[in-house]
């Protein structure tokens, strides 16, 4: 594979890339070709890693509602050219990240930024997070005396560029970065973006289940371009008013669901739009309408807010997706903070009287 050259950089194999990101770089004009990094080192998910980069490509099932009419839809993905494992391909992703990235995106999860204690460790190891291994494949590519790069992380963390740049200075401050290194990693552009789009089920040994609804929201800011081109991917002045709408209707409730559902026994292989129908649909309807509109009406964005959950309920109900509420219960902790804790700070205490959000949120934490 030494013919093939990847401008894109990409960290995380998840079924949510696989339809959201790598299928834009597939179907954008012209498309763009990409290395897929598997952070996680996982032996479980070579297969996929494998299965992601076959000539062929990988499908992509696109079902749901669009404008009113039903789709039902499959394409293929060929944007992936080459899977590496930070695990065991680490010399040759330091080569692909100094000769040939232009551009690097990441979505690992939504503990991906959090600390571990070999961050501070002054060589690459499996055990460090993601900003700690972005960090030194940085390092690598400024001691190259390599052109810089754009960074456009798409964890749903507000803010992400922000924060990933935050982490990698702190990340070079403890590990005695010269400063040198520190400015030219400050002076790189990092995105904030916000992405959307449900992906409900993953297909075997790679691809997914998606609903037509997408959104890659990039905030403008000098540097930053847009990464393909194609109608999902958007430079937009603002991202707060979108990531608003997304984190705190969307988000919150796909996390409010998964507190119903435990609370009414945390049967297997329930699925959102199965909940929707039932007792936890409606104990999420009475949420929204008594506490989560009005706390978006308190902040002057209650007309916004009652559009947007129009077109959620949609989603939620759509029949195309198995989407399973035991795959959004995961890190429920750290989703009750981002979506509904953060929503709480924002209407603050001037605003509404919200009882039930903050005990989603206690229960959360216990």
């Amino acid at each position: 594979m030494s013919d093939i050259r990847t401008p894109i950089l990409q960290f995380g194999t998840s079924r949510f890339l696989q339809a959201h990101a790598d299928l834009f770089f597939s179907e954008a004009t012209p498309a763009r070709a990409v290395t897929v990094v598997q952070s996680s080192g996982d032996p479980a998910r070579a297969g996929r890693l494998a299965a992601l980069a076959l000539p062929e490509g990988y499908p992509v099932l696109v079902r749901g509602l669009q404008d009113g009419a039903p789709m039902d839809a499959e394409t293929r993905v060929t944007s992936v050219k080459r899977t590496l494992s930070t695990a065991t391909d680490w010399a040759e992703l330091t080569r692909i990240f100094c000769t040939e990235a232009e551009v690097v995106i990441s979505n690992t999860g939504d503990a991906g930024y959090l600390p571990q204690p070999a961050d501070l460790h002054p060589t690459p190891s499996q055990g460090m997070s993601f900003p700690a291994k972005l960090f030194h494949l940085l390092a690598a590519r400024f001691a190259a005396g390599a052109a810089p790069l754009v960074i456009m992380p798409m964890e749903l963390v507000p803010e992400n560029g922000h924060v990933l740049k935050a982490r990698l200075l702190d990340i070079g401050a403890g590990n005695g970065a010269a400063p040198a290194l520190l400015d030219w990693i400050a002076a790189l552009p990092f995105a904030n973006s916000l992405v959307d789009r449900i992906v409900s089920e993953p297909l075997e040994p790679a691809g997914a289940v998606a609903e037509p609804y997408a959104l890659w929201a990039i905030e403008a800011a000098p540097g930053i371009a847009a990464p393909c081109n194609h109608p999902a991917v958007q430079i937009v002045p603002d991202l707060e008013e979108i990531e608003r709408l997304k984190l705190h209707i969307l988000n919150l409730g796909h996390t409010a669901l998964v507190d119903f559902w435990r609370a009414t026994g945390a049967r297997d292989g329930a699925l959102v739009r199965e909940l929707m129908a039932g007792p936890e649909g409606a104990a999420l309807l009475a949420l929204y309408q008594a506490e989560v509109l009005p706390g978006f009406a308190h902040k002057g964005r209650g007309t916004e807010a009652a559009a947007y959950l129009a077109t959620t309920l949609d989603r939620f109900a759509n029949p195309f997706l198995d989407h399973k509420i035991a795959d959004i219960a995961q890190n429920h902790g750290q989703k009750a903070e981002r979506r509904i804790a953060a929503f709480l700070d924002w209407v603050g205490p001037e605003g509404p009287a919200l009882p039930d959000l903050h005990a989603i949120v206690e229960r959360a934490r216990a």
